[in-house]
């Protein structure tokens, strides 16, 4: 990591709940939390939780230089809302085959 650059993984202990329009895309108790400096808190929710079914996956990919490469999957009125890393650098190894959103409702 950079100096002063911070992430932290932890078990989440909340419900986490992504519905988009009148569909649930995604319901889990065993989401992750990462919590990375300058960032906003961010759900990982585990692949088995999440309507795969529903999502497409897009040609988008982003570089993190602390997290690696990110590939997104979309819905036809929402693209690229949510992401994942599918070989994430080994300080982050734990939110493999997790899928995180935007904007997820969080209880």
């Amino acid at each position: 990591m950079a100096q002063g650059h911070t992430i932290t993984i932890e078990s989440g202990e909340r419900h986490v709940r992504v519905v988009h329009g009148d569909q649930v895309l995604a319901e889990s108790d065993r989401a992750l939390v990462l919590r990375e400096t300058g960032c906003p808190e961010r759900y990982y929710i585990p692949a088995e939780d999440v309507r795969l079914d529903l999502l497409t996956p897009s040609d988008t990919h982003t570089v993190c230089p602390f997290k690696g490469t990110a590939s997104y999957w979309s819905l036809p009125d929402a693209p690229d809302l949510a992401w994942a890393y599918p070989e994430p650098k080994a300080d982050v190894a734990a939110i493999k085959d997790h899928l995180c959103f935007y904007e997820p409702d969080v209880s």
